[in-house]
């Protein structure tokens, strides 16, 4: 008899003991358990924008597959710190997502972020986009060279905007200008919470020129309001086969930005995994290729593990870059 209350008493302490790890330890609480709530998605720009439309889609397609809501959520503000702050602090547990551009590549080195692609875990890329110049569609400039020659004339009197300062884009504008032979003030750049709004303010006789990519301009150029000069690609993109190429035009530059899905840093691993089968998912379903097709958005994939590393590799270039703008010191 007293074997057998041993042996109850063994079992007891055994369950309560597996009771406290499975809830002390995130990645067993986790397994097989996630997601089991409604998940967020943060966005760091504005509705509208390119990085908007992909959260959006990327944010339906996993609802689907993980059978929780995924809410996308504008988080605006700094060019895109606010939001990259939010996702970077939110708990570790895969609740929380943020559709990242390149910008946390570049934002920390500004000081206008203080935090940076290691404050989170990479899930997967989906995205890469080319950057273009865009002016209104009454500007006299028809060609990026007599752009060019005018700001060389008439330092300052132009201004561009497009994301924060020190964003991707106004790196994209940067390094166009140097590439150029102009310097970089002939052209100052105006902070903006990004494309979408830009381009309502030219359209509507505010800004006069923007840098972002062709597919965010697309609308407004359809639409009659902005001209696209040339596109910062190695070779011309379908979305607009008759825009040249800077390299077209004599500039050897090229450049654009990257999205994907980023988890806070200390997410456990299995939730990582989870996400990121999720996300291929997504990027692999033909109702992503047909959207992305049609909104002229490139599509390019990464496993979260070539995802960090490329991270890696961009926050290097793009320090580079924005110390030999002038940017940084």
């Amino acid at each position: 008899m007293r074997k057998k209350t041993l042996l109850r008493t063994m079992i007891g302490a055994s369950l309560v003991a597996f009771l406290i790890l499975a809830f002390a330890v995130p990645g067993v609480q986790a397994q097989g358990k996630f997601p089991n709530r409604p998940m967020s998605m943060i966005c760091p720009y504005g509705a509208g924008g390119g990085t908007d439309a992909v959260a959006r889609m990327v944010a339906v397609l996993m609802e689907q597959d993980l059978g929780q809501p995924v809410n996308v959520v504008n988080r605006t503000g700094g060019g895109g710190a606010v939001g990259f702050t939010a996702g970077a602090t939110a708990a570790p547990d895969g609740y929380t997502m943020t559709l990242a551009s390149g910008d946390i590549t570049m934002l920390h080195w500004m000081g206008t972020a203080q935090v940076a692609y290691k404050d989170f875990r990479a899930v997967g890329q989906c995205n890469f986009d080319a950057s273009s110049i865009n002016v209104r569609a009454d500007a006299p400039w028809k060609t990026v060279k007599e752009l060019q020659e005018y700001a060389k004339a008439n330092p300052g009197k132009l201004k561009a905007s497009g994301t924060g300062k020190g964003g991707c884009w106004d790196i994209a504008r940067a390094g166009w200008l140097i590439t150029a032979g102009v310097s970089p003030d002939a052209i100052p750049w105006v902070p903006s919470s990004g494309a979408a709004p830009t381009l309502q303010d030219m359209a509507a006789g505010g800004i006069p020129m923007s840098t972002c990519s062709l597919a965010e301009a697309r609308a407004m150029i359809e639409a009659k309001k902005v001209k696209c000069l040339a596109v910062m690609s190695d070779k011309r993109l379908n979305i607009f086969p008759d825009v040249p190429t800077l390299k077209e035009s004599g500039v050897n530059w090229s450049f654009g930005v990257w999205r994907g899905v980023l988890v806070p840093k200390g997410t456990p691993d299995n939730v990582v995994a989870i996400l990121e089968k999720s996300l291929e998912k997504a990027y692999k379903n033909p109702k992503y290729q047909e959207f992305m097709d049609k909104s002229g958005l490139g599509m390019v994939w990464k496993s979260a593990a070539e995802f960090d590393k490329y991270m890696a590799e961009e926050d290097a270039s793009n320090q580079k870059v924005m110390k030999a703008s002038g940017m940084i010191n």
